[in-house]
């Protein structure tokens, strides 16, 4: 394969959509992104206008494709990552939305969970589909849509309607309708796929009311997705990658063998371990999930998901004026040399794994007449840590009872990771390094690579795998006694952000 061989990745974030030209190597060649607007209706809804999301991802690649001064005949392949669980319902015939997306963050079908735990459904639903009953997922989303929009379950009875996650939203727009299809990573999001079987569950399509015929075909994550019109970049291209971000984080990071861990921060904090062919139930709070896959062989990950991560930045600088940038917190927070004993739990939309607790709101303790917002923006950052800990505390415990090694690296990425402060603390509560990859873009590197073996770019993972490179190690300095007090005191606040 020659060296100047270049992939397309289609990024589309919850905060932004992005477009990077990567060549071979893995390098970025360019660049472009725009902000995408947040909707709030309603406390605890978010939404997204799907249009903007077509049209901001359209647009990102266009640019990263004139400022790469490559023409779309020079890219070998498509790959697309996204924003899980956000859910678009369209009219097939039209291709227009009936509704706003419905964002993965949006809590406006807990009463529907609720009421599907309080039916004791909650095993049945994590024995197939590896989830809990959270209205993060698709699923009850969907439900949603059909119940409350005026025609809607009409329309899907007659199968009018397609139902899909943004991959699905954008595949079908770049293929101008020529695709429903989406990827088993996706489609594990949903709450209505039994991963175990790589199949729609119908069951589960019956116990929601919703019919089968508004929702995708399900592919591996690397295979034949369909062709970009060449109305939209000029050439018809294969689009031959695509996974949530997630997976495609993992992905890009090399976690390619059963124990290997990645925490991405971003909006949200998110750490999977990768296990392999197994097929494992938590006992400790996680949710399992299928990993990106390369073929029909099934490939999960046990993951936690913290709802709000560098979320808690955009707080600081949007809701508290503390900050003019994001990137400013590290500097207010190095002012000062601790946090002061404050100590902050970001339940904005309540808490996610491994506590589980929807109805939990966030709380700043500890605060004295010599608190300063200096004291807050680090107990913020810390809480980014903290959070993370629980986690991979939880998958360790999971690790150990499943009988695997412990485990003796954490690699991360994210638009957070890059905050020097939070990536010591953190291994420091951890105890084991912390490794940041020269290319931290791993979302969107996963989903190129995962469209460059569809291609026939790379032969297999174990080139992928040399292509990783170690940017800069982060060591514990911290003593485990003092690390174990510090998740102590969090474990405490959390219990009073937690109190009926």
């Amino acid at each position: 394969m020659p060296s100047d061989t270049y992939l397309l990745a289609l990024d589309q974030g919850t905060s932004s959509s992005r477009s990077i030209v990567f060549d071979r190597q893995g390098q970025i060649h360019s660049l472009a992104q725009q902000e995408l607007p947040q909707i709030y209706p309603s406390p605890g809804w978010v939404e997204h206008d799907p249009q903007l999301i077509w049209q901001t991802q359209l647009s990102t690649a266009q640019q990263a494709l004139k400022q790469s001064g490559l023409t779309a005949a020079q890219i070998s392949a498509v790959g697309i990552t996204n924003q899980r669980e956000t859910t678009v319902l369209w009219h097939k015939q039209t291709g227009q939305p009936l509704h706003n997306a419905i964002v993965w963050q949006d809590r406006r079908a807990e009463p529907a969970c609720a009421a599907l735990r309080a039916a004791g459904h909650e095993a049945r639903i994590q024995h197939s589909t590896g989830l809990r009953i959270d209205a993060y997922f698709s699923a009850t989303k969907l439900q949603w849509l059909l119940q409350h929009l005026p025609g809607a379950r009409q329309l899907a009875e007659q199968g009018l309607l397609a139902f899909g996650t943004v991959d699905s939203w954008l595949i079908w727009n770049l293929t101008k309708g020529a695709k429903h299809v989406t990827d088993v990573s996706n489609a594990a999001r949903t709450m209505l796929f039994d991963i175990r079987r790589n199949a729609w569950d119908q069951e589960l399509l019956d116990l929601l009311g919703i019919p089968a015929s508004v929702l995708p075909q399900v592919q591996p994550s690397s295979s034949d997705f369909g062709q970009v019109h060449p109305a939209w970049l000029g050439a018809s291209l294969p689009i031959g990658g695509v996974a949530g971000d997630q997976q495609a984080a993992l992905f890009g990071q090399a976690c390619f063998d059963s124990g290997m861990i990645k925490n991405t921060y971003g909006t949200g904090c998110f750490m999977l371990m990768q296990t392999g062919a197994q097929f494992e139930l938590s006992g400790n709070g996680l949710i399992t999930t299928s990993a990106a896959q390369t073929s029909q062989q099934v490939q999960y990950a046990l993951e936690g998901s913290v709802f709000v991560g560098g979320a808690v930045v955009q707080w600081l600088r949007d809701g508290l004026n503390a900050i003019h940038t994001s990137g400013d917190v590290q500097n207010l927070a190095e002012s000062v040399p601790d946090s002061g004993g404050v100590m902050m739990v970001p339940a904005f939309t309540g808490l996610g794994a491994p506590y589980w607790q929807p109805e939990a709101r966030g709380t700043i303790t500890g605060i004295t007449r010599g608190t300063s917002i200096a004291h807050i923006a680090r107990a913020a950052l810390e809480s980014i840590a903290y959070q993370s800990t629980a986690l991979l505390d939880a998958m360790s415990r999971d690790a150990r009872q499943a009988g695997a090694k412990p485990v003796s690296q954490l690699r991360v990425d994210g638009g957070a990771s890059v905050n020097n402060l939070l990536m010591q603390f953190q291994a420091d509560l951890l105890g084991i390094p912390v490794l940041r990859p020269r290319i931290t873009e791993t979302t969107a590197l996963g989903a190129a690579w995962l469209a460059g073996l569809q291609a026939g770019v790379y032969a297999n993972t174990d080139e992928l795998a040399q292509l990783w490179q170690p940017e800069r190690q982060f060591l514990p300095t911290m003593g485990r006694a003092r690390a174990q007090e510090h998740m102590q005191q969090w474990d405490h606040v959390v219990r009073q952000a937690t109190a009926a």
